[in-house]
């Protein structure tokens, strides 16, 4: 308890450094771009990728559990994802799991695995995917943007309350501003490598 109080007092009476408010924004960020990596890893490409269905919850005995947690997932070819339960009882579940998801295939049980075909899609389709997706990269650059303001507001604070002066806060903003630029040339870079695999056919 004393521990806690002690905390509290610290943060009521030391404002944060500027180092610290750039690490924070900087971990903020990446948390941002590793969102939208995870969110496109699930979008199909035409090509068959243990990603479309690791993160699919299936009923296991009353618990939604990722289908990663309680099966062997492969991808053998571009057009075929397999996945073998390590009890066989979850068979029908994970099959009426992946059923029901928003990835729109058809899976197929043979009482032993789950094949899932993953058919090539049509160039129409990917244009549209590209599209669709693109707007999923924008909300990422906002994301990483509004914590640059956020946190750039907080080195302003403390040069108004001169806790630094004007060229430490001139500083931190320029780094600030060169976190923010590597992340977003981040997502910019990711996104490319996606919109080529989402247009190979």
């Amino acid at each position: 308890m004393r521990k806690g109080v002690e905390m509290a007092s610290k943060t009521s009476e030391e404002a944060p450094t500027p180092e610290e408010i750039l690490d924070d924004a900087s971990e903020r960020m990446g948390k941002s771009v590793e969102f939208l990596k995870r969110d496109l890893n699930t979008v199909r490409t035409g090509r068959a990728t243990t990603a479309l269905v690791e993160h699919i919850p299936a009923d296991y005995y009353g618990t939604p559990t990722p289908l990663s947690q309680m099966s062997t997932i492969s991808a053998p070819d571009a057009e075929m994802i397999l996945i073998q339960p390590w009890d066989r009882q979850s068979l029908g579940a994970i099959e009426r799991a992946i059923q029901q998801s928003s990835i729109g295939l058809n899976p197929a049980n043979d009482g032993t695995v789950i094949r899932v075909p993953v058919p090539p899609l049509s160039q129409e389709r990917r244009q549209d995917l590209v599209k669709s997706l693109g707007k999923k990269v924008e909300d990422a650059k906002v994301a990483v943007r509004n914590v640059r303001r956020d946190a750039q507001e907080k080195v302003r604070g403390l040069e108004k309350n001169k806790d630094i002066s004007q060229d430490e806060s001139k500083r931190a903003q320029d780094d600030l501003q060169k976190r923010t630029d590597s992340h977003v040339a981040g997502i910019d870079s990711y996104w490319a490598i996606k919109v080529e695999e989402m247009m190979k056919v």
